[in-house]
């Protein structure tokens, strides 16, 4: 009997590591058009976000916009705090602070996930006050659009630490 339970512990451990490996994989081979094509379809099936660059970037700002609900997406692991649906844009833009975070390798990053949700949030507002509206939505893909348009000239170096929200009153 023993040795039947340590061959299920052991079958389910191999099939545990084989998911992790082949959810890696999806994330790092992909192309910004099928990444969105596949969060719009809801059938993005990874947990990890897609390791783009900061090149990807005028790519996803392309979507920035976008206010279609999507449904299935990474989500941070460490995250309690459920979030059933996003809007699209927003998504997108978290995508990309996610290449700005890991570039500076910020205190913030939690694996390659710029923070717990893609949510925004009321910045120097305690308690934490989250924000959904339309128009902070709005804010934040102007910011990024601006952000990436006023610096890309200057090199992704030269302006990678400089937060796109800074003049805003959200953070992530």
């Amino acid at each position: 009997m023993k040795t039947f339970k340590l061959l299920i512990i052991l079958v389910i451990l191999i099939g545990m590591i084989g998911c992790g490996k082949n959810d890696t994989k999806v994330a790092r081979n992909i192309d910004v058009e099928r990444y969105i094509e596949m969060l719009k379809s809801n059938q993005y099936d990874s947990s990890y976000l897609p390791n783009f660059t900061y090149q990807d970037i005028p790519a996803l700002l392309k979507y920035r916009n976008e206010t279609r609900m999507i449904t299935n997406y990474p989500h941070n692991p460490i995250s309690s705090l459920y979030m059933p649906d996003c809007k699209l844009g927003m998504y997108v833009l978290w995508t990309i602070e996610s290449i700005r975070a890991v570039a500076i390798n910020s205190k913030y990053l939690i694996g390659n996930f710029p923070s717990q949700n893609p949510i925004l949030c009321l910045r120097n507002v305690s308690p934490l006050t989250w924000v959904y509206d339309s128009k902070s939505h709005e804010i934040i893909a102007e910011a990024y659009n601006d952000w990436w348009g006023n610096n890309q000239l200057k090199g992704f170096d030269a302006f990678k630490y400089l937060d796109p929200l800074e003049n805003t009153e959200y953070r992530w």
